[in-house]
């Protein structure tokens, strides 16, 4: 039980095949309290039901400073404590450079960045008051390598301003005690992916890959789990690839 008693935080985390849900039963099955944020209530209260008795599903918008202080002020009240956030919530788009307008930037950066940002600005007056916690920034392999799978390149700027702020914030808060680090992705199969992955390019970009195959969900709640949990309490500001050696630096 690596969480045992841990509140976890887990934003975007209602879609059924999605990472942030694979991330809520990993984190449940260690012994976590999980809180799911999205957009609609229904949808989040539906997905904890479905984890099980005892964790919570609320409204929140991220791209919302003040939803995120109100839904962070919320956790606090029924639950008494942050211990982990995870900042999954996110959208891409498959646009070329000349095609991207400014409505594509502000939605595909306001969610993927700013979210980041506000949410985590939400949650840190209660992990500093515990002096400890653990923030899990969701990037992206685009964001390392410059695209070229689903993400537009607006995608890519947004992922990769993840990075640079999870590694500030690991620089800033550090002396509060708390941990900042990032999980970037490579192609993992999930509801966003799953419309757009024919069977030929399945195995054009399974040449590319080591360990010969796409990834799943469970792959990054693991990762997820050990920045989580204090088997990783001597990291911060670090990134974890999780791509089955996509991109081997």
């Amino acid at each position: 039980m690596l969480l045992r008693d841990k509140v976890c935080v887990i934003t975007g985390a209602a879609s059924a095949r999605g990472i942030g849900k694979a991330t809520a039963r990993r984190f449940a099955a260690h012994g976590a309290c999980i809180v799911i944020l999205d957009l609609n209530a229904g949808q989040a209260e539906a997905a904890a039901r479905e984890i099980g008795p005892g964790h919570l599903g609320l409204a929140c918008d991220v791209t919302d400073r003040a939803a995120c202080q109100i839904a962070a002020g919320e956790i606090v009240a029924q639950v008494g404590r942050i211990d982990v956030l995870v900042n999954n919530a996110g959208i891409t788009q498959p646009l070329k450079l000349m095609e991207i307008e400014a409505a594509n930037y502000d939605a595909v950066t306001d969610v993927n960045l700013r979210g980041t940002l506000y949410m985590s600005q939400a949650v840190v007056p209660a992990m500093r008051t515990q002096r400890a916690g653990s923030i899990i920034c969701m990037s992206s392999v685009s964001a390392q390598r410059g695209g070229g799978i689903f993400g537009g390149p607006h995608y890519s700027a947004a992922k990769a301003g993840v990075l640079g702020l999870a590694k500030a914030m690991a620089r800033e808060l550090g002396a509060d005690g708390i941990r900042v680090n990032s999980v970037t992705p490579g192609l993992i199969q999930t509801d966003i992916t799953g419309g757009k992955l024919t069977d030929d390019l399945r195995a054009e970009i399974i040449k590319g890959i080591p360990l010969g195959r796409l990834g799943v969900a469970d792959d990054v709640a693991d990762a997820c789990l050990f920045l989580a949990s204090d088997l990783s309490s001597y990291i911060t500001g670090a990134v974890i690839d999780v791509n089955g050696g996509m991109l081997i630096h």
